[in-house]
């Protein structure tokens, strides 16, 4: 077993915490491997739907997507029913085609404030890429090439408010650090011991009492 499959098991073994769903975030800032993670974390739980941020924000509204996210996505899961919302296309800036969201045992949200107060009542756990905000916004502009530099200098400077007034960090449950080979799964800040604290951290894993 890997440490995919274990951080897999130990989410699994948490209570529902959005109706029948157990809503896991993969906050941490652009560029820092967020959606790598999710996909891999998708994987290991037998392809659990991902909620990729990107799709509820827009060029307009870079993080005032939290109307979108509780209405079309939040709400219908809390009820135990499947979720619909219209990904944005960030080439033709405009909604897309309807997607569904069906109400998995897990469902993974993606993206930078996937952590952010108001979702956090919804959330079973929140994971946080442990990477700092300079070297992930390199490598996402390496990733996304000269023509995205204008978009890159706007929003890290909207990222950087954002997490300023709305921090995700501090209320994380696990900190994950990417490694060559897999990655390195620490208690967060938001962990506090207790005889009730389901998911564990030993010897650089994740994994359940």
């Amino acid at each position: 077993m890997n440490d995919l499959d274990r951080a897999a098991h130990a989410l699994l073994r948490l209570r529902p915490s959005c109706g029948p769903v157990r809503l896991v975030a993969v906050d941490g800032h652009a560029g820092s491997g967020k959606s790598t993670l999710a996909a891999r974390l998708s994987t290991a739980l037998g392809d659990a739907p991902v909620l990729r941020l990107d799709d509820l924000a827009t060029h307009e509204e870079l993080f005032e997507w939290t109307g979108r996210l509780r209405e079309q996505v939040l709400d219908p899961l809390a009820r135990g029913e499947a979720a619909s919302y219209r990904p944005y296309d960030w080439r033709l800036r405009r909604f897309g085609e309807a997607r569904t969201l069906p109400p998995s045992p897990v469902v993974l949200v993606e993206g930078v404030g996937a952590g952010r107060a108001s979702v956090r009542p919804f959330l079973a756990w929140l994971l946080w890429m442990e990477r700092g905000a300079e070297p992930s916004w390199e490598r996402g502009r390496r990733r996304d090439g000269p023509d995205q530099a204008a978009f890159w200098d706007g929003w890290t400077v909207a990222e950087t408010r954002h997490f300023t007034e709305d921090p995700s960090r501090p209320f994380a449950d696990t900190l994950v650090r990417e490694c060559e080979e897999g990655y390195e799964w620490l208690p967060g800040p938001g962990v506090t011991a207790g005889a009730d604290q389901i998911i564990t951290h030993r010897d650089g894993f994740m994994s359940v009492n």
